[in-house]
């Protein structure tokens, strides 16, 4: 994994232990990894990302794109404490859905850490205070229950099942509204 070290990209946000920052083609790496984690496969999609070409060009059409288009999509996470990159979190434009969809996904050794608690967190005050985004939402398989916990944790709370376009199965629709 690269480190932010040798990235010379502003990062946005601050945390107590992390950077946050757009992903890029420089997260290529980052992406493929957690794009074929099993847990993401199980609980999130499998995109059948499995090279690096793949994961460059799903990056340049994907995040940078939503980054062009609405001016958010996912962040990259960096620990302060080595530059470490392990995951990302970010806003995701759905659609099928009236706000933004916030969403993490974390490389398996940095999970039930915090991290993406602590991201998320950081995601939720950017997207009210710098984005002026004045509603979110999260959409989450009913058998993943790390992350309803943590969606509950950040104040959002459940709406109703829905299907996504092109799926056969219902996942959670959790919503909030943001307040300044």
């Amino acid at each position: 994994m690269s480190s932010i070290l040798s990235n010379s990209t502003e990062w946005l946000m601050e945390t107590g232990r992390l950077y946050l920052r757009p992903v890029t083609v420089d997260d290529t790496e980052l992406m493929l990894a957690i794009w074929n984690d099993p847990a993401f496969i199980r609980n999130v999609a499998d995109r059948g990302i499995r090279t690096v070409e793949q994961a460059r060009a799903a990056i340049e059409g994907g995040a940078q794109k939503l980054f062009e288009d609405y001016g958010y999509g996912p962040y990259s996470m960096a620990l302060k404490s080595d530059g470490s990159m392990i995951g990302i979190c970010g806003l995701f434009k759905r659609e099928n859905l009236e706000h933004p969809d916030i969403g993490f996904g974390v490389l398996p050794d940095y999970c039930g850490l915090g991290y993406a608690g602590e991201a998320a967190a950081a995601v939720v005050d950017y997207a009210r205070s710098e984005l002026g985004i004045n509603a979110l939402t999260a959409i989450v398989s009913p058998a993943n229950e790390p992350s309803i916990g943590l969606i509950k944790k950040l104040g959002l709370t459940f709406e109703r099942m829905i299907t996504m376009p092109g799926e056969d199965h219902a996942i959670c629709l959790y919503s909030m509204v943001l307040t300044n």
